[in-house]
């Protein structure tokens, strides 16, 4: 009889060990549910701003050409760099896993700032623009997404870092991969990329002459 106190003794803590085992378990499953979605709630943030950027573009294109003499080359290429971010497809509301499809969304988008950025240089040999006050409101607007843009990148590196940490650090690394939670890739930086790119017209100076083309 003694023994058998004993052993049942031993089975209720067992019992009671892998009760609590479970509930931690189920307390750091949870906390990695949370990280998970907060990246992809981050990622949306990300999608929604580089789409607003997208958004305006048509409409830049559409007050410059209006320009007499404009560099046609430059408004070609905006247009190309804008649809090639179209075929970089991702899901806009879970974060993706793969690095390279990552990077090949960053691609696009570095691509379409680098067009832009060309063609804002373009548009300020036509100082007749600064009468156009869709001009200056555009302006305005993509010098605000340009810096929400760098932003919310930066605020999803951050999220997917405290993911990654979780899910590396113990004892979620146990069985972490088990339940579906895997590494997230990050952003890569680039030189320059903490500061937005620069949307400025010094109507003030002398423009030079257009070049026909």
């Amino acid at each position: 009889m003694k023994k058998f106190a004993i052993i049942l003794g031993v089975l209720v803590v067992l019992g009671v060990l892998v009760l609590l085992l479970i509930m931690a378990a189920g307390v750091n499953y949870n906390h990695l549910v949370k990280l998970s979605q907060a990246v992809d709630s981050q990622w949306a943030q990300v999608q929604n701003v580089y789409q607003r950027r997208a958004d305006l573009i048509p409409n830049l294109v559409a007050t410059v050409s209006g320009a007499a003499n404009f560099e046609k080359s430059t408004l070609t290429e905006i247009t190309a760099a804008r649809a090639s971010v179209g075929q970089a497809k991702i899901d806009p509301n879970t974060a993706p896993t793969d690095p390279a499809k990552l990077a090949a969304f960053d691609q696009a988008q570095s691509q379409l700032s680098s067009a832009l950025s060309r063609l804002l240089v373009v548009v300020e040999r036509y100082p007749d623009l600064k009468a156009t006050e869709n001009f200056r409101d555009l302006q305005a607007q993509l010098e605000g997404t340009e810096n929400r843009i760098s932003v919310e990148r930066r605020d999803f590196n951050a999220a997917v870092q405290a993911y990654d940490t979780a899910i590396k650090s113990f004892p979620e690394l146990l069985y972490a991969g088990a339940f579906g939670f895997h590494e997230k890739p990050y952003f890569a930086a680039t030189a320059g990329a903490e500061t937005p790119p620069k949307v400025q017209f010094d109507f003030n100076k002398t423009a030079p002459a257009a070049t026909n083309h």
